[in-house]
């Protein structure tokens, strides 16, 4: 067992790596940018890991670090081939560039200003009174419940 105060402390440096990354990934458009912030932020979670582990005297921090460290490099394999992707069809790094990746019949969105607020009425389910027997739908009875 490690003493408290170590413990602390890495709990303290992975939630400051964790909102470093997270401040980066709300605040930029770069694509290399977000997705070096998503690995600190990775890295936050990692550190953390690491320290509850030490603290408890087991290997199932440092294990689970190891598993997370390999999916991390997956995914920057993926990640960079979709910023090389974005690039080579905009010329830009901005995340904006995205939108040519959406299907066609939806409109671009911009965000420059705050979405228009839906005018659709809620609605709530309504209960039938009591004593009356509601509708069933005759397409749920011929489901099975087990396949």
């Amino acid at each position: 067992m490690t003493p408290a105060p170590l413990v602390l402390d890495g709990l303290v440096v992975g939630a400051i790596l964790f909102s470093l990354g997270l401040v980066g990934i709300l605040a930029r458009r770069n694509l290399i940018v977000m997705f070096l912030c998503a690995e600190l932020m990775l890295q936050g979670i990692s550190v953390s890991l690491v320290a509850w582990s030490r603290h408890h005297g087991d290997w199932g921090g440092h294990v689970l670090v190891i598993f997370v460290l390999t999916v991390a490099a997956c995914e920057a394999a993926v990640a960079l081939v979709f910023v090389l992707q974005a690039f080579a069809r905009t010329g830009r790094l901005d995340s904006a560039a995205w939108q040519s990746l959406r299907e066609s019949n939806l409109p671009r969105t911009v965000d420059h200003e705050l979405p228009a607020v839906d005018v659709l009425p809620l609605k709530f389910p309504k209960l039938t009174p009591a004593g009356v027997e509601p509708s069933v739908d005759q397409d749920a009875l011929l489901e099975r419940e087990h396949v």
